[in-house]
């Protein structure tokens, strides 16, 4: 496995503990940590500096220049190490995460080694937004031909794959992280009458469009005030929109930073509705929370993506210009002044989207994806 050190790839490596396989991982970009939750596979760490010289942290915040002339001579290149490993472990698959960061890199390694088959997992905007800039276009055409199997989080970036050169065999869409532990929603859980939250994601970076929200919020604020209005993961940028909105003089208004995950969880558990904005993503993985632990999702649409679980007016709004306050103003208008449809529509997503993101269920079917590659290698 060739990843990124994310908490969504040790959930979803977690799903193979006792599976039988032996798995290998190589952390692309080299935290030099041992991860704990997956200690049952082998963590390739601490590859990228040849030597750890003194003073190495001192140079790297007083002296870039000098720092970046040491790690020319000093630092390994991903590829490298992968083709060493390659020779070493001799894999049967080697599993992509990422194209960017995880599959691109090891391109040319690859293709030396046509006899390992190559799973691609992705993510996000691995392809959907990337795919707009020429110089990544170009890359994600000349990796897809070269992919033998492949996941995704949303339906609509397998199909994307294919439009763009993906010839292989696609393994099933499924939620990056995997699913979701029904125990600890059962225990976060409250009934959806005592909720009281309107719980946001403050992303403002260059695809998030929180900003937006907060804008809507300016112009409904007489039908908000039994509400509690959480902003979450709120960043610098947003927090300067945030004052100059007057929202931060609202006495029902709070800002949180970054939080652990648990406690988004948590909060989703606790809100009445969740509201995610963004130009450009996959399946985003907060709506995913937000259903499991029964928010009314007001979330963007970018490439149709969320649409493939919320219909619009059914189980949730669908913005669909990520940039109208006024779109976005009057969908949680009409949530926050329809209370029993948004009940019923909670109550939809309970019975007819839940079950299907449960952990055990999605392992259950991840586990089935891997055993048929393992079938076709023994072929």
């Amino acid at each position: 496995m060739i990843s990124m050190f994310s908490n969504h790839f040790f959930n979803w490596t977690e799903q193979l503990k006792d599976s039988g396989f032996e798995i290998h991982w190589i952390d692309v970009f080299d935290s030099n940590t041992f991860v704990k939750k997956i200690d049952f596979v082998h963590q390739i760490t601490g590859w990228r500096n040849r030597w750890d010289y003194p003073g190495r942290y001192w140079v790297k915040n007083r002296a870039t220049m000098v720092d970046k002339a040491i790690n020319f001579l000093n630092q390994r290149k991903l590829s490298n190490v992968v083709a060493e490993k390659i020779q070493e472990i001799k894999p049967d698959v080697v599993q992509s995460f990422v194209l960017f960061s995880g599959a691109f890199p090891i391109l040319k390694v690859m293709k030396k080694n046509p006899g390992i088959k190559w799973i691609y997992s992705a993510w996000g905007n691995d392809l959907y937004f990337m795919q707009n800039i020429p110089e990544e276009l170009e890359k994600i055409k000349a990796t897809l031909p070269y992919f033998d199997y492949m996941f995704a989080d949303c339906d609509r970036d397998g199909q994307l794959a294919r439009n763009l050169g993906f010839k292989g065999t696609y393994l099933g869409t499924f939620p990056g992280g995997g699913g979701y532990n029904s125990e600890f929603w059962n225990e976060s859980f409250i009934p959806h009458d005592s909720r009281e939250v309107i719980l946001i994601k403050g992303y403002q970076g260059m695809l998030g469009r929180a900003y937006f929200i907060m804008e809507a919020l300016g112009k409904i604020k007489e039908v908000l005030s039994p509400y509690r209005i959480i902003v979450f993961a709120c960043d610098p940028d947003l927090e300067k929109s945030v004052e100059e909105l007057g929202l931060s003089k609202w006495n029902n208004f709070q800002v949180l930073g970054k939080i652990p995950h648990r406690k988004v969880l948590k909060l989703m558990g606790e809100s009445k509705i969740y509201i995610g904005n963004c130009i450009s993503d996959g399946m985003p993985n907060t709506l995913l929370e937000a259903i499991v632990m029964g928010a009314f999702p007001i979330q963007s649409n970018p490439g149709g993506a969320t649409a493939e679980l919320i219909e619009h007016g059914k189980n949730g709004y669908l913005i669909e210009d990520p940039e109208n306050a006024e779109e976005i103003a009057c969908y949680i208008r009409r949530a926050v002044e329809n209370r029993n449809f948004v009940r019923e529509a909670v109550q939809y997503s309970n019975q007819n989207l839940r079950p299907y993101l449960e952990r055990n269920f999605i392992k259950e079917k991840v586990l089935k994806a891997y055993h048929q590659v393992e079938t076709q290698l023994q072929q």
